[in-house]
């Protein structure tokens, strides 16, 4: 019996059943075929002529199989299910009552909520093949499966141990498939051997926790009958040697991660096994970033800033991503350590100057921060920065070594966060008051003014006694231009790099803007130019003849529009690629070579 509460197998079963309608017109029993089943034609054993009131097997058959009809198959319904359906037409006495159990070879109920496998189950006597897949079902009782089963499915449930399912196995299982579940460490391990499967065919631990790649391969190499090994989607997967000390390790295995073993790919692996050596519990991974486009050129911006002859602005721009916690290769790269400070409208930098070069920075959320929570226990790596043009090629590479291959495969399940990020830097002349700095000069403009121009052989003795300038900065200030997360998941299957352009979208900024507003205000003032008095456009005159630098310039884009000349907005991408380092990829001569001398020389 099923625990309290606890959905059952048996009670999917039954509800399936009914699903069916196989007790239901067209099947089964009833007034549409009792001449053809009733006790007349039993004891007479000859078929009178068919009443008017009842329908031959063949219009019933076509009311099964008819895609516009009532009674056709619903959208869920497998060959087996339909082949059942048309049983009970064809011989309904097949699946009346406790009959049903002796005709099933084959029980599909997934996503229904199991949780529980049940000793009803023990009825199915004729049962091969059993499917619980996407179910909540953390134990298995082996007593409780029918002993004839061949083909066992748990993939997506949350099995975390194999104790109860191995106490009492079915000894004819020629596939178990665990995908998708929670099995981690030796314990489950110890259950993988022929002591248990000793007929296992084909065997699915995708996507789960399996780290030690020495320790699980040395029980699967008792399962003499294996041929069919799916391991993609483990930690232990991410190592670079995965692939080949598997290859090596186990000859008699065809088909690893669904792709076939070749006999190139067991010459190019072959002594792999007995190096052990090789065999590291890390993984490599190469970040590449190469060209932002879309940035807006900060001078628009710069020359309305008031005193700008006073200060000098720069503006850099640099690419941040995330990256799991671990030990770090260095290549080089003159990279920032960063330490990054997110709000929910601005993220900023620290730059630490006393920390060494190596690139790597912590990521510190402000309670208040309303973002997408970020991978557990991630990093986030800054690029150098670049000063603006319309392609700014970052030009950046850095392979990275993850020790944590658990923390690793969490990373790519979540993804990383890639942002374009500006830095604005003032400076000002030292001994320089930056608010006063503007007026001080302004004054020393008219004063000079007065006085006229000063001699030449005056100026060249000032320039003389002029020292090179040293100036103070103010403490960065950063925005965020754009921020996007990168699905990394197929580097957990058997895909070795994603690549991808992060479109962040355009950004609306004063530049797009003013042109906008402008020819909205020459609009208006050409329709409003008849309306106004002689005296308002002669005084309107007069202020253009006296209008400063900044009005000409509007006039003169508002020029440009009215041309047809119209700014044309670029969106924000940026050049984004990981790869996972495999040793080596199967498809290449030049590391097979490497392979052959690194096992050459270890021997």
């Amino acid at each position: 019996m099923s625990a309290p509460g606890c959905r059952s197998v048996s009670a999917a079963f039954w509800e399936h059943v009914r699903h069916l309608g196989l007790q239901n017109f067209p099947c089964g029993l009833g007034s549409w075929n009792k001449s053809r089943f009733g006790e007349r034609t039993r004891s007479s054993g000859q078929e009178e002529a068919m009443p008017l009131d009842e329908e031959s097997p063949e219009v019933l058959m076509e009311l099964l199989r008819d895609r516009h009809s009532p009674w056709a198959p619903l959208p869920d319904c497998s060959p087996q299910d339909q082949h059942l359906r048309e049983m009970a037409v064809l011989d309904p006495e097949l699946v009346h009552g406790s009959n049903v159990f002796q005709i099933f070879r084959s029980l599909r109920i997934v996503g229904k909520g199991v949780e529980e496998v049940d000793e009803g189950l023990l009825q199915l006597q004729q049962l091969e093949e059993l499917i619980l897949s996407a179910n909540h079902i953390s134990r298995i009782t082996s007593a409780n499966l029918p002993r004839t089963l061949k083909f066992l499915e748990l993939c997506c449930n949350a099995v975390d141990d194999l104790q109860d399912l191995c106490a009492e196995p079915p000894p004819e299982l020629q596939h178990l498939g665990l995908g998708y579940n929670r099995l981690c460490g030796p314990s489950p391990e110890k259950y993988l051997t022929a002591d248990f499967w000793p007929n296992l065919v084909s065997l699915d631990l995708s996507f789960n926790n399996f780290t030690d790649l020495l320790g699980l391969v040395s029980q699967l190499s008792t399962l003499q009958k294996l041929r069919i090994l799916v391991l993609q989607g483990n930690p232990l997967a991410l190592i670079p040697t995965y692939r080949g000390f598997l290859v090596d390790s186990l000859p008699k295995l065809s088909v690893l991660d669904d792709i076939p073993i070749g006999p190139d790919e067991r010459r190019q692996f072959h002594g792999l096994a007995r190096q052990t050596e090789l065999i590291r519990s890390e993984a490599r991974v190469v970040v590449s970033i190469g060209e932002i486009k879309g940035v807006p050129n900060p001078s628009t911006c710069q020359q309305l800033e008031v005193g700008s002859e006073a200060r000098v602005i720069t503006y850099s721009y640099c690419v941040t991503y995330e990256f799991a916690e671990g030990e770090e290769i260095e290549d080089g790269s003159s990279t920032e350590v960063t330490k990054i400070h997110q709000s929910p409208a601005v993220a900023t930098l620290d730059v630490d100057s006393s920390a060494p070069d190596t690139g790597e920075t912590k990521s510190q959320q402000e309670p208040e921060a309303t973002e997408e929570p970020k991978a557990s226990s991630a990093k986030v790596f800054v690029t150098p920065g670049k000063p603006w043009a319309d392609t700014i090629d970052c030009s950046y590479r850095k392979e990275h070594t993850a020790k944590d291959l658990v923390r690793l495969k969490s990373y790519l399940e979540s993804g990383t966060i890639v942002s374009v990020v500006e830095e604005k830097v003032l400076s000002w002349p030292v001994g320089a008051d930056p608010e006063e700095t503007a007026v001080t000069k302004g004054k020393a403009g008219q004063k000079d003014g007065a006085k006229g121009p000063a001699p030449k052989e005056k100026q060249k003795k000032k320039k003389k006694k002029e020292q090179p300038r040293e100036f103070l900065s103010d403490p960065p200030i950063q925005r965020t231009l754009g921020s996007g997360r990168v699905t990394l998941e197929a580097l957990l299957a058997t895909e070795d790099v994603v690549t991808t352009v992060c479109d962040f979208g355009i950004l609306v900024t004063e530049q797009l803007l003013q042109p906008l507003s402008l020819e909205k205000k020459d609009r208006k003032k050409g329709k409003d130019k008849s309306k106004k008095p002689k005296a308002e456009k002669e005084s309107q005159a007069s202020r253009k003849t006296t209008a400063s630098a900044k009005g000409k310039r509007k006039k003169k884009d508002s020029a440009e529009l009215e041309e047809g000349q119209v700014l044309q907005p670029v969106p924000l991408t940026v050049q984004f690629q990981l790869q996972l380092l495999r040793w080596p990829p199967a498809a290449d001569t030049q590391s097979q070579e490497s392979v052959a001398t690194a096992v050459g020389k270890a021997q």
